[in-house]
């Protein structure tokens, strides 16, 4: 629906509701009806109130009746062509369709905002996170997908958004991968930067290096006292076991930059641990939990020596690292959240509470940054730095967020009710309470998705719905590999569709349908289903996939091809046609067809702010996918191009636009592209 009909129509109901029966109501809801020829928009108000009415004076009052004094009141509103009472006491409203229709049919941007309500001040995303010990995987594109497709929404609905992506450069996986380099391979770090600028792929030989050490530790449960040592000695800096793990990590995270640009993920600032224990953000952070009695020092029991977060009423669970295999085992969980361990090591819950404080502006800190590099929009990545000399004498005015929303996985749904929990025991600003951890479920791969990626299988493992990865085991999906697979896939299609196109028009096709399948693939289940990707459900043309929705897209944008006339050319022709022809065409069984695509089409707008206010992208998957299910029928049922009556062509054509355009729209929310060809 329009958003601004809806919100003015329920504004107006609040209004007589006080006008009329001196209440106020908080909320009015609305739903639509399941036969376009019922309405466009139903109100159940009147059962509410009603109660409301009998809780406080007693008296009985008729539904019907509430809902006809209310009706009166809704008619005189433009866009408005009637109201009806229905059943019980609903409140049918019949949206004026040519009206609609030729608001509809005007040139909008595809990235146009639509005047909805957001919150005031800069809302923080932080999504991908990756630890740079390795390459990514096919989990953490579901949480940078999860989290650019929720900044794109975000944005188009008004909001100031920056996007994060934190670095824990210090943390255990990469001390692993130090562990690694000096004491398996026994590499010096001229010998690691001549590997890593040599012909392999330097995150690849990461990850099997990681996997190494950790079958290594397994052998003989002392060695993990080294990986402590190397840990320490990376913490604390200046000298050259922290030189190597900087450099590695700096690789990886080029990499990993590398990777996500390919799904079209950039970000803001990258946001390293390093300098939040180098420029003492922690240390601010401590004295404040302090101060507030956030923190106490416990003097016996098992937590004697730490300083912890007391519980409120949540029992003890099991605590994972950032995303993956970030694990920071400290055994079964009390109720009581460890914030500094009794040897002085701080837990990653301390420094993200300082890490989010200082997103909040609250520490009266603040990093140094330089720029890392460009995007291929040319979008300007920067990241933090700890030597003021490196730092940009000016860059963009990151932190100071009123609020801050997190992508990580659910294991960590424990950690992060810590986090937010010790950030408001010190920030009370009201706005900071809508920050939230956008929890998501694991990905997995069907059997025959692991088979065509060269897992080798098990008996057992092939009978399985699911197969399950480990990062430390190096069992798992790169995510470069997956979009490889993808691509390849893709462009023997373009190839056996388009051979006249070139090469690299084929390629460029065969990336944007790729894309899609995967961003589609991640984006259809919300974020609490778990994900067993397949090659061949998520690249098919038929089916609720990503490439279905783009050929329709696609198929629209052909109709004005093959016309030779693009739709604004049409604006002219479409003035001609009267608010009775339009009428005309919207009404009877074609009309009231016709109307249902044109109407979904509109809601783009509504379904957009229900993914905002819930952070849930799925709602805009699904949309995109029933409004390319309803054009694809309107298409196979009207011969539009063949249609004689010059007016009535016209109108199809332009119910043509409209739907391309919310297809177009809907895909670019969802981070895909629309190719021009398919």
């Amino acid at each position: 629906m329009s958003s601004s009909l809806g919100v003015e129509i329920k504004q107006r109901l609040l209004a007589l509701v006080r006008e009329n029966f001196n209440l106020d109501l908080n909320e009015i809801a609305v739903e639509v009806p399941p036969k376009t020829e019922l309405g466009d928009l139903a109100f159940p108000v009147a059962f509410e109130l009603a109660k409301r009415i009998k809780a406080a004076t007693g008296e009985k009052k008729n539904p019907r009746e509430l809902a006809a004094k209310l009706a009166e009141g809704l008619k005189s509103i433009p866009g408005i062509a009637r109201v009806e009472i229905a059943g019980a006491g609903y409140l049918n409203v019949f949206i004026d369709r040519a009206r609609m229709f030729a608001r509809l049919t005007g040139l909008q941007s595809a990235r146009e905002t639509f005047g909805l309500n957001p919150q005031s001040g800069k809302l923080i995303v932080e999504h991908t996170s990756i630890n740079p010990n390795k390459a990514a995987h096919i989990g953490h594109v579901r949480n940078a997908v999860l989290g650019d497709t929720t900044a794109r929404i975000l944005r188009t609905t008004g909001e100031n958004v920056e996007v994060h992506n934190y670095i824990d450069n210090t943390g255990v996986q990469v001390a692993d991968v130090v562990v690694g380099f000096i004491y398996l391979d026994g590499k010096s770090l001229d010998e690691i930067k001549r590997l890593a600028e040599g012909p392999g792929r330097f995150d690849y030989y990461c990850w099997d290096l990681y996997s190494r050490v950790g079958a290594w530790y397994e052998e003989d449960k002392s060695r993990r006292e080294t990986g402590a040592r190397i840990l320490h000695e990376i913490e604390e800096g200046g000298n050259t076991t922290a030189e190597i793990a900087e450099y590695i990590s700096s690789r990886i995270v080029d990499c990993h930059l590398n990777t996500m640009e390919r799904l079209d993920i950039s970000y803001d600032l990258l946001a390293r641990e390093r300098e939040i224990l180098h420029l003492n953000f922690w240390a601010r952070a401590f004295e404040k939990l302090k101060e507030m009695g956030a923190i106490v020092f416990e003097t016996e029991g098992r937590s004697k020596g730490c300083w912890v977060m007391k519980a409120e009423e949540r029992e003890g669970e099991r605590e994972r690292g950032r995303i993956g295999d970030d694990e920071e085992k400290e055994g079964e969980y009390d109720p009581d959240k460890i914030i500094v361990r009794s040897n002085g090591t701080v837990t990653y819950t301390g420094k993200d509470i300082a890490y989010h404080l200082w997103k909040l502006g609250k520490l009266g800190l603040d990093f140094h940054y330089r720029p890392l590099r460009r995007n291929h929009h040319g979008h300007e990545i920067w990241i933090t730095t700890s030597d003021e000399k490196e730092s940009a004498a000016q860059h963009p005015a990151f932190g100071n967020g009123t609020a801050f929303l997190n992508v990580i996985d659910v294991g960590q749904s424990y950690l992060q009710a810590n986090v937010k929990r010790g950030v408001m025991e010190i920030d009370h600003d009201e706005r900071v309470a809508r920050s939230a951890h956008l929890a998501y479920e694991k990905v997995t791969l069907t059997p025959e998705a692991a088979a065509e990626l060269g897992m080798e299988l098990s008996e057992a493992d092939a009978q399985r719905r699911q197969i399950g990865m480990s990062g430390r085991k190096g069992l798992g999906v790169k995510a470069d590999d997956l979009i490889d697979r993808l691509e390849e896939s893709a462009l023997k299609e373009v190839r056996s569709r388009h051979q006249d196109l070139s090469e690299v028009e084929q390629k460029r096709i065969a990336h944007q349908i790729a894309l899609a399948a995967l961003r589609y693939f991640l984006l259809k289940y919300t974020r609490n289903s778990i994900i067993a990707f397949d090659f061949k459900e998520a690249l098919s043309f038929d089916g609720e996939t990503g490439p279905y929705i783009q050929y329709a897209a696609v198929r629209a944008r052909n109709i004005f091809r093959k016309l030779g006339r693009k739709p604004e050319e049409l604006r002219d022709d479409f003035a001609k046609c009267s608010m009775e022809n339009i009428d005309e065409f919207f009404s009877g069984e074609s009309g009231n067809d016709l109307w249902s695509l044109v109407y979904f089409a509109s809601r783009l707008d509504e379904v957009t702010q229900v993914a905002a206010s819930g952070f849930e992208p799925a709602h805009i998957a699904k949309y995109a996918f029933q409004l390319a299910k309803q054009f694809n029928l309107f298409y196979h049922n009207y011969h539009i191009l063949s249609e004689e009556n010059e007016s009535r062509r016209v109108l199809l054509l332009m119910v043509v636009d409209v739907a391309r355009r919310k297809l177009e729209q809907a895909l670019a929310l969802l981070g895909i592209e629309t190719p021009e060809r398919m």
